[in-house]
């Protein structure tokens, strides 16, 4: 059995790659790797083929994420069938997916934080617009909530000793 995981933001630069990155390793360290199949996508269109955002880039590469390799693209209604969990970086997002989820697709939809009981129905904020400190706050967040997500996933292939000492 694997699972695979999608995560979603505006234009697939910034805060879901970074949830891609954090995913990707943890789960790695966690011997989930190859159980899992971890995307990022974003809702628009804006940036598609290209990197994440340098300064997203250069802050996860400082806590060891390596995000060099991926490339923006944007969700497709496919996706809604080829992921178990959809996780969106905002409320307003996960609205939009909800708009556009095919009746009976497989995805489950949810907020990126809401693993974490601390900032359940809360936003990772956009650090776009914002200076270094939003992007580490960021990464706070997103590295807890990921962490919670393994541990809900690890659990979902029954598998306890891959769950996290957390």
């Amino acid at each position: 059995m694997s699972i695979a995981v999608l995560v979603v933001c505006t234009g697939n630069i910034c805060r879901s790659p970074t949830g891609e990155g954090v995913l990707r390793r943890l789960a790695e360290q966690r011997g989930l790797g190859k159980r899992l199949r971890i995307a990022s996508a974003g809702t628009h269109g804006y940036h598609v083929g290209e990197p994440p955002d340098p300064r997203a880039v250069k802050h996860a590469a400082q806590r060891g994420y390596d995000l060099s390799a991926q490339r923006a693209m944007q969700v497709r209604t496919a996706h809604f069938d080829e992921f178990d969990y959809i996780l969106a970086m905002d409320r307003g997002h996960l609205r939009m997916l909800r708009g556009i989820q095919p009746r009976g697709s497989r995805a489950r939809l949810g907020l990126f934080l809401d693993a974490s009981a601390k900032w359940t129905g809360a936003d990772v904020p956009d650090p776009y617009y914002e200076g270094p400190d939003e992007f580490e706050r960021v990464l706070d967040m997103v590295e807890e909530a990921a962490a919670l997500w393994l541990d809900r996933i690890a659990a979902e292939l029954g598998d306890p000793k891959l769950r996290s000492s957390a």
